[in-house]
């Protein structure tokens, strides 16, 4: 029988328990989820259990949240913890850092972003992993940066690694300034994604501060990832960390080639791939949704399968592609032209995966 890892929810509010023990329950390693209304009775289950993560809010009686994390840190140092806390205070904030949480997460946030808190957690549960960003081991800050940017975002990130602390700010998905080691613009940025390690948290966006990063984020993300690629060593070419990076390199050059603004890839089962977007998971559901009442209407009518779907919003437009054994959600600029759009999207899929 396979065993599943344990979360711990503490948080003095039932109907926040609740709804959160629902939410988790969607995570794909389907973990199993406890619950703890005080301190005293979240250190009690962790002394009778082992727990793979505690994800803890801050303001509570009698034991708060932070007296909670320094006994766990001291008693449980392998246990992985999420703060999650409507308290936008910089103060607690850094506080929990200090206590060495795995990510702090605003709970309005947590709605604006529950794909990317989903894909957070499911990485914390996962095995251990060398290098990468703590909270999303799986990724690496070049696909936080994009996701960040494509998804039209603004966010100010505060990357640390050992003893360096860098900052990039991000305003309606553009980079518009980072600092780092002494350095600012995109001498900064630059070597902030050099650092192959460390940990990021996301602090309230700065929209109004000075711009000094001018160049498309993409173009700058391609030319750190053809660089990094290019002073692989010859002894790393085919491990794991390069074989992805070079999938991002290649990736990151289609999107930027074609002009799209992200991709989403569904296969018959399994995963989807998401690129530029928080929500994919959401959009596979969709597409195959999409997909399922267009056959059971080309059934009726004897139509044939589907061929495309195009669509737009106020903010983009949208194509559906069924290509081999997957299924494609790409999104275009409104400016792009409705009759090369399907044949962009054909050219963009066909060289996608080879």
């Amino acid at each position: 029988m396979e065993a599943h890892h344990k979360i711990l929810l503490l948080d003095d509010e039932s109907d926040v328990l609740v709804m959160y023990k629902e939410i988790l329950s969607q995570l794909p390693s389907k973990p199993e989820i406890h619950t703890a209304t005080t301190g005293a009775r979240a250190l009690a289950l962790l002394e009778a259990e082992p727990f793979r993560l505690l994800i803890c809010d801050l303001k509570m009686p009698k034991m708060d949240g932070l007296q909670v994390l320094s006994i766990v840190r001291r008693r449980f140092p392998e246990l992985r913890t999420v703060v999650m806390t409507a308290m936008q205070d910089e103060e607690f904030r850094s506080r929990a850092y200090a206590l060495g949480v795995d990510l702090f997460w605003l709970k309005p946030e947590t709605q604006q972003n529950m794909q990317m808190f989903l894909e957070c957690l499911e990485s914390l549960l996962g095995r251990d992993v060398v290098g990468g960003f703590r909270g999303v081991q799986s990724k690496s800050l070049m696909d936080i940066i994009q996701m960040e940017c494509l998804s039209q975002s603004s966010t100010l990130l505060r990357i640390t690694h050992g003893a360096l602390v860098g900052k990039i700010w991000i305003a309606g998905g553009e980079l518009i300034h980072a600092e780092a080691e002494g350095a600012a613009g995109e001498m900064a940025f630059r070597r902030i994604l050099e650092w192959r390690s460390g940990t990021f948290e996301n602090l309230p966006a700065e929209p109004d501060h000075e711009r000094t990063i001018n160049k498309p984020a993409n173009a700058l993300l391609l030319e750190m990832a053809q660089a990094m690629d290019e002073f692989a060593s010859p002894g790393a070419a085919g491990s794991k960390e390069v074989v992805e990076q070079r999938k991002t390199v290649w990736k990151l050059s289609v999107l930027t080639r074609e002009g799209a603004e992200w991709v989403v890839s569904i296969p018959a089962s399994g995963a989807a791939e998401g690129w530029g977007m928080q929500a994919g998971e959401e959009a596979a559901r969709w597409v195959r949704q999409a997909g399922e009442s267009c056959k059971r209407l080309s059934e009726r009518l004897g139509a044939g399968p589907l061929s495309h779907i195009e669509g737009s919003s106020l903010e983009r437009r949208l194509v559906l592609l069924p290509w081999e054994q997957k299924t494609f959600l790409v999104a275009w600029p409104l400016s792009t032209e409705t009759q090369r759009m399907l044949e962009q999207t054909r050219q963009l899929v066909a060289s996608w995966d080879s």
